[in-house]
């Protein structure tokens, strides 16, 4: 195996220096929180985001209010997106069915798929209103049934971000809240005097956020361990430097520690877009944000084969991975370890986020190992159930039921199927009875 990393990242080291740190300042918000309810959401709201309404949820009056300050074509806009986010949630609820199935005569076993009673969806929006994550988190809650959703959003440039407000709205939002960060995770999870603390949480944030999801987590359900966003292009040379340049600086523009890798069999395709990406942060209006985190968390790993790509990605298990090769398809199929992928150069990762109607709050941080990203799916519990509706199927399953307990030494529980046995199988039990409780008390 031959991979040359042409450029590299921070090391492993540093990204966990700052994730204690992290840690630690939430570990103190949350106690704050809990111990003051209302008044410390309303100071660390003055304090992070010099924003303190009369009251963070707002009427809908006031929802009216920001709703007709938008054009037409941004209504319209939003309604399309949301159009296809509910269109792909919608196939996707309509695949999970509730099943029930009489595997022996008279037991009958099932499940049940229950929404989740509330949610709190937090939409980023402190540096770029957000107003895809509301599609995303909202409209999905809605389309699997749940029946409180509660959104938060922190307020951009002093305000309540017209479409971030509208988006919730449309979706389905019941409780819309101008709350950010770290107080308004806690807030949803917690509880205060005025906030009904919801059953789980979901949507993307900065560290803070995704730290704090991390520490309610148990308390409350979440959607995912969610970290900064990553972009990984696949790519051979069917595809040209500029392109390649372009998906990864999208991507890196989302904040300061935003992992962007190229993985690719060409040399002269990797050398190429080292170029190019330092010609587009010269004119890229976000290259402050842009050029940082490709600095410290940009990639070029250059392999000899696709064999060798493919394991390298399926290592990085990349949040968004855009692969633009002869074999697209090839990858699709062999790939494991990801959370969405985007497939050819005729589409693209800011589609996945904004519009096309996948879900774009994805698994990062190599999650994607073990989970997908949000889906209509994560609102829904599956729930069983198991009936017996015959005194011989009382009798058989209890018999056995009752030597297994024995064989594991719970006398109390094989006591409980003894009953069934001796109440339902009457003189004549074919399958046999454990020994008494009390001959194993012996």
């Amino acid at each position: 195996m031959s991979i040359d990393h042409l450029k590299r990242g921070r090391s492993a080291e540093e990204r966990v220096a700052d994730d204690a740190k992290t840690r630690r300042i939430v570990e103190d918000t949350l106690a704050d929180i809990e111990a003051r309810g209302d008044a410390a959401v309303r100071d660390l709201s003055k304090k992070f985001d010099d924003y303190t309404p009369e009251s963070f949820r707002l009427s809908q009056d006031e929802i009216d209010a920001l709703i007709a300050t938008l054009s037409a074509q941004e209504i319209e806009d939003i309604r399309f997106a949301q159009a296809q986010v509910r269109a792909f949630a919608e196939a996707q609820r309509a695949s999970m069915t509730d099943i029930e199935v009489e595997p022996l005569p008279g037991v009958i076993l099932g499940h049940k798929n229950i929404p989740v009673q509330s949610v709190g969806c937090y939409v980023p929006g402190g540096k770029f209103p957000m107003v895809a994550s509301a599609h995303m988190s909202v409209v999905t809650a809605a389309v699997a049934g749940v029946p409180r959703i509660v959104a938060c959003t922190p307020p951009f440039k002093g305000e309540p971000n017209a479409g971030v407000i509208a988006a919730m709205h449309f979706g389905g939002a019941h409780e819309i809240h101008v709350l950010g960060g770290i107080q308004a995770v806690g807030a949803m999870a917690i509880g205060t005097e005025t906030m009904e603390p919801v059953h789980m949480l979901v949507g993307p944030g900065n560290a803070f956020v995704a730290e704090a999801k991390r520490q309610l987590f148990g308390r409350v359900g979440i959607d995912l361990f969610a970290g900064p966003t990553e972009t990984m292009v696949i790519a051979d040379e069917t595809v040209d430097a500029e392109m390649c340049a372009t998906d990864l600086l999208g991507q890196a523009e989302h904040g300061y520690n935003s992992p962007a890798v190229l993985v690719t069999n060409s040399r002269k395709l990797a050398e190429e877009t080292l170029s190019e990406i330092d010609r587009l942060l010269k004119i890229l209006p976000t290259a402050d944000t842009a050029a940082k985190s490709w600095e410290d968390y940009g990639e070029v790993i250059l392999c000899d084969s696709y064999d060798e790509m493919l394991e390298v990605a399926d290592d990085i298990a990349s949040e968004h991975v855009q692969v633009m090769t002869d074999r697209d398809d090839w990858f699709l199929d062999h790939m494991t370890s990801y959370g969405a992928l985007f497939l050819g150069p005729r589409t693209n990762v800011a589609n996945g986020d904004k519009v096309i109607g996948t879900n774009h709050t994805l698994p990062t941080m190599k999650a994607g190992r073990y989970t997908g990203g949000l889906w209509v799916g994560k609102f829904l519990k599956t729930h069983s159930y198991q009936k017996v509706t015959t005194d011989d199927a009382a009798a058989r399953i209890g018999a056995v039921g009752s030597r297994l307990c024995m064989l594991e030494g719970f006398v109390g529980h094989a006591e409980q199927c003894n009953l069934r046995v001796r109440r339902y199988g009457g003189a004549n039990v074919p399958y046999g009875e454990a020994a008494p409780a009390t001959k194993a008390a012996e």
